[in-house]
């Protein structure tokens, strides 16, 4: 999704759009942010331990999913509306049209992507998950693994079986900008690198897929 439908990534954003909305005193712990990224610049931390450690510091330690539920949709709203390619939202409609499922397969949070994906017509998302506890509150823990390189792979696999979709009898169109998506692309039946990194740019010409740019 970042950067293949949205114009530039959404996990910051969201962050920030949450601090300003709730709580704009969190705005003073921005500097501890930069602490995260030192950890995962020298390999201490994952992506995943980096996500959680930003938003436990910007998002809080377990808000309830109620409180969060408005915001996430003025956020959503705000994403389509100021920061999505409209050639991929076309695509989007073409896709559809086709008579395809329309499946959203990303790394940002499913938190707020499944609002997104709502106003996007799509019909299933795959996306980074969050520990929601008992009462309701979101808790900076992901479950799994972070949905991204060869995980998002793993997840659209075992999506496939929990749909009883047998992989043989499909036909699978994958859109990405960035090279980390290569084992999607290449799991795909069409792999089309959409306004893409210089290093999928360089891949994809190397392998005959498709190259559009939706800027």
């Amino acid at each position: 999704m970042d950067r293949t439908i949205t114009k530039s990534g959404t996990y910051t954003p969201f962050l920030l759009h949450m601090v300003f909305a709730r709580s704009p005193w969190r705005l003073a712990l921005l500097p501890l942010v930069a602490f995260g990224f030192i950890a995962y610049g020298m390999k201490l931390i994952g992506r995943k331990g980096l996500k959680t450690y930003n938003q436990r510091l910007l998002l809080g330690g377990k808000p309830s999913l109620a409180a969060l539920q408005p915001h996430i949709e003025t956020f959503a709203d705000k994403m389509i509306e100021s920061n999505s390619y409209k050639r991929a939202i076309v695509q989007i409609a073409h896709d559809r049209a086709e008579g395809r499922r329309l499946v959203l397969a990303t790394a940002s949070y499913d938190l707020y992507v499944k609002s997104i994906a709502k106003r996007l017509g799509f019909d299933d998302v795959i996306g980074t998950v969050l520990e929601i506890d008992s009462d309701g509150n979101v808790l900076p823990k992901i479950i799994g693994e972070n949905c991204y390189d060869e995980a998002k792979l793993g997840r659209i696999k075992t999506f496939l079986d929990g749909e009883n979709l047998k992989r043989e009898e499909l036909h699978i169109r994958s859109y990405s900008d960035h090279i980390s998506d290569v084992p999607m692309l290449e799991f795909a039946d069409e792999a089309v690198a959409t306004t893409p990194s210089a290093a999928l740019r360089k891949t994809a010409k190397a392998r005959g897929w498709t190259i559009v740019d939706w800027d």
